[in-house]
């Protein structure tokens, strides 16, 4: 058994198989899911766990490059802009029509059980070296 880090085997593994470029979607519990990219769904109860958890959780593991997040979440989620802002200062804004088209490309998703509108982060993967 792992010590640390993630110990969801479908999260961890789905996280051994990135690569550089490839796209990782962070959502909440009310984010349509498309059909192609690989679910991860850890939501159990409303704002459980939480995107900032889940989000985390992923960063102590992954190399980010860059992230993407709806425009919208300034004014209707503060604590998840403050989160954001803080994580990714140079965070791109889109609007959510246009993140949720983005969504469609990516190699993994991970939904979280946020019950607050707007949760939700593409985040590219950069490499570590």
């Amino acid at each position: 058994m792992k010590r640390a880090g993630i110990l969801n085997r479908q999260l961890a593994g789905a996280v051994a198989e990135l690569g550089h470029g490839h796209g990782v979607l962070v959502c909440d519990a009310g984010m349509p899911v498309p059909d192609g990219p690989r679910l991860v769904d850890l939501a159990f109860r409303a704002g459980v766990p939480s995107f900032a958890e889940v989000l985390d959780g992923l960063l102590d593991e992954l190399v980010v490059e860059g992230a993407t997040a709806a425009r919208e979440v300034r004014d209707a989620n503060p604590a998840a802009t403050a989160l954001l802002e803080d994580r990714f200062p140079d965070l791109e804004l889109v609007s959510h029509e246009k993140l949720k088209e983005l969504s469609a490309g990516a190699r993994l998703i991970v939904r979280t059980g946020e019950a607050r509108p707007y949760a939700n982060v593409l985040l590219r993967c950069g490499v570590f070296f």
